[in-house]
């Protein structure tokens, strides 16, 4: 890579109950944390900017359930203040350049980065689009994890706010081989650069 100062680096979701030991975890979740830190140790002059994302929950109502579907509906998770909402220890070397999070899902279901906001003063808060923008960024790198849910929105919502954007496909992993498909189908046709391949689990690995 060449540094390129317009584009960004967003880190989606690389917390403990996302990766193997969570309440959620997607198989090869603790592999791409650790991927992601060798990419930012490597890469971090290379970008304009390096945020992170998290889940953030504390009470999102139908989004916890005791039945999961796995699809609409998900087991307890990334709680405020628990262990399983820190960032995953194997990503620690990537998060000493993170210069911003954006928390998101308090009160209700949450995916896309662009739904959080990170806090800038006392009193203001600013969301994910807005803070890139202020930076004068053009382009996005996302990466994290899960590559058929909240990086796919992710990266979705960065082509909606007019973002160029590029998924780092062997810098995330999906929860299973269908919807993850899926995932790049949709992110291809809306104009993602999709690089690389997904680390893929399987429905049976997370129910």
């Amino acid at each position: 890579m060449s540094a390129d100062l317009s584009r960004a680096l967003i880190l989606v979701d690389v917390q403990n109950d996302f990766c193997e030991g969570g309440s959620l975890p997607v198989p090869g979740g603790a592999d791409v944390a650790r991927r992601i830190s060798d990419h930012v140790v490597a890469h971090a002059d290379d970008y304009g900017a390096i945020v992170a994302t998290a889940d953030w929950h504390e009470d999102p109502g139908a989004h916890f359930s005791d039945h999961p579907d796995y699809v609409d509906t998900w087991p307890v998770h990334c709680r405020v203040g628990s262990d399983g909402a820190l960032f995953h220890p194997g990503a620690e070397l990537a998060f000493e350049h993170v210069e911003a999070i954006f928390r998101k899902g308090l009160h209700a279901a949450a995916y896309s980065g662009f739904e959080g906001s990170t806090v800038e003063s006392a009193d203001h808060r600013v969301g994910l689009g807005d803070w890139l923008r202020d930076r004068a960024i053009e382009s996005v790198d996302v990466v994290g994890i899960a590559t058929d849910h909240c990086v796919r929105a992710t990266a979705l919502d960065a082509l909606d706010e007019g973002f160029d954007t590029r998924v780092l496909l062997d810098l995330t992993a999906g929860v299973a081989p269908a919807t993850t498909a899926a995932a790049l189908e949709q992110l291809r046709a809306a104009g993602a650069d999709l690089v690389g391949a997904p680390v893929l689990g399987s429905t049976e690995e997370v129910s």
